[in-house]
């Protein structure tokens, strides 16, 4: 690599930017934040001479680092965007997931989510009844706007806006009460 910089330490000083710049493309810091990790795999694989040589780097020898960097995160993302279950680590032991993930929640998470679900039902008691049976039946019920529209007489407009309402009133309720919890 030009100026014999440790691609770990170059990365660090990138990886704002680069997460940044993935999650303009993809319009998801989550994935923005996979698709750096397995930019910084790729690049830290090459800077070392163990993969081929691509764009941006001429034998072993990266010429232009943090050029070569961001255009690994732009295709990756790319890549990302167009096929959303493609794994981005391929040599992952496919055993480590089931070593490593719970099948089951543990106490605190399942409390957490009871407090959660709790919250939510609050929540929702304290709409209008016309606000809680549209977002009913839309989340819960899984029926569209239009058939819910037709079933409190009321425009999909109307609808749309009384399942926004109560969406809105869940989340603050959740915000508030986990702000009050110390989350």
């Amino acid at each position: 690599m030009t100026a014999h910089r440790d691609p770990a330490e170059l990365f660090v000083e990138h990886r704002a930017d680069l997460v940044q710049y993935a999650a303009r493309i993809l319009g998801s810091r989550s994935s923005a934040e996979d698709v750096v990790q397995e930019a910084y795999l790729r690049f830290a694989r090459q800077a070392d001479g163990e993969a081929a040589p691509g764009e941006g780097a001429r034998g072993d020898r990266i010429l232009e680092p943090v050029r070569y960097l961001y255009r690994i995160v732009r295709n990756l993302a790319y890549d990302w965007g167009r096929r959303p279950s493609m794994p981005l680590v391929g040599d992952l032991d496919d055993g480590l997931l089931a070593r490593t993930a719970c099948p089951t929640p543990s106490p605190e998470e399942d409390l957490r989510w009871r407090q959660d679900l709790g919250r939510v039902e609050r929540a929702l008691d304290s709409l209008p009844d016309r606000t809680r049976q549209a977002f009913e039946m839309h989340r819960l019920g899984g029926l569209p706007l239009k058939e819910i529209a037709a079933r409190l007489d009321i425009s999909v407009t109307r609808t749309h806006q009384l399942i926004k309402t109560a969406l809105t009133v869940c989340a603050e309720q959740l915000e508030d009460e986990a702000g009050e919890d110390g989350r």
